[in-house]
């Protein structure tokens, strides 16, 4: 038996997952949308295809009939309106799985941490960024211990609609955050850059992680692997070229940014250059930084409905 599901915000990034919940999930159903424009084209399109809406926000959710049947809910607006829609909808049961930066419940990357907070009220996707590069930190820090870890992604412009612009400080903070809090840094930094070129260019990430001298075989192989499982569910996610290894001098600079690098060999600067191509369900293959996001949202709902209903069986 499918979980019903709902989702706040009917934009770019809530529209996609949307039409993810329909065309790919057998454990979900789309029961109702969400937005505050009346004349959005994510409501139009929830409309054609069936989907209960309402433009009159989280008040309006919530009024609808079939918010009762409602267990999980989306949030697919923006950090400074989750607050408002975690107060509402936290005291009625519901799992709050919020696609904004304002991190008020437990960061989740899927293939890190995806089984850890399946009981949480709130759970939160961290950033594009995050989901792209967090899990090649922590496939790092899973061989070596990271002691500084550093982020920069570079997205289409086209592809950061109003939502993304009014958070961009929340997304270097929470990533950041996140960085050290689950992909195992001591220190994390996060970059982002909105790219204006035309046509617009696929998502790209690099990764530089600071270490001391290790194996770099066996952390190539887990960066690989981890990869590996990120493709599982974000088919366009991919290394541009090999793991990199750069020895770091004792009087370089950059030592200062990890002063628990140490050994006979001294420390190593292990870059890693990604790429995210989008699937296209809703914008063009360029927005991978919205599939991603969209993509790992969808998997820990899917996750938390299992959890639920393995819970209701045993009971």
């Amino acid at each position: 038996m499918s979980s019903k599901v709902a989702i706040i915000g009917s934009g770019n990034i809530g529209t996609d997952l949307m039409i993810k919940v329909l065309r790919l999930s057998e454990p979900l159903e789309i029961a109702a949308m969400a937005g505050i424009d009346p004349a959005s084209d994510g409501l139009a399109r929830a409309r054609r295809l069936k989907v209960a809406t309402t433009h009159e926000g989280v008040e309006g959710l919530v009024a609808l009939d079939e918010f009762a049947d409602v267990e999980i809910v989306f949030d697919a607006t923006s950090a400074g309106a989750h607050g408002h829609h975690d107060e509402v909808l936290r005291p009625l049961g519901r799992t709050l799985v919020d696609l904004t930066p304002a991190a008020l419940g437990p960061y989740v990357v899927p293939p890190v941490n995806g089984d850890v907070h399946l009981d949480a009220p709130n759970v939160n996707m961290v950033t594009c960024g995050g989901q792209a590069t967090i899990p090649i930190v922590a496939a790092v820090n899973a061989v070596t211990p990271v002691h500084y870890g550093e982020i920069i992604a570079s997205i289409a412009s086209r592809s950061a609609g109003p939502g993304t612009r009014a958070n961009i400080d929340e997304f270097t903070e929470t990533t950041s955050s996140a960085i050290e809090k689950v992909g195992g840094a001591a220190h994390g930094k996060a970059i982002i850059v909105l790219n204006p070129a035309e046509p617009p260019l696929i998502m790209r990430d690099t990764v530089h992680c600071l270490v001391s001298d290790c194996a770099t075989e066996a952390v190539t192989a887990s960066v690989e692997e981890m990869v590996g499982g990120v493709q599982a569910y974000v088919p366009g996610y991919r290394l541009k070229q090999k793991v990199q290894f750069e020895r770091v001098a004792s009087d370089d600079p950059l030592r200062t940014l990890a002063p628990g690098a140490s050994g006979a060999g001294g420390a190593l600067k292990v870059s890693v250059f990604l790429e995210v191509e989008g699937a296209a369900h809703y914008l063009p293959s360029y927005a991978g930084n919205l599939d991603i996001m969209t993509s790992a949202a969808l998997r820990t709902a899917e996750r938390v409905a299992a959890h639920r209903s393995t819970e209701g069986a045993a009971r």
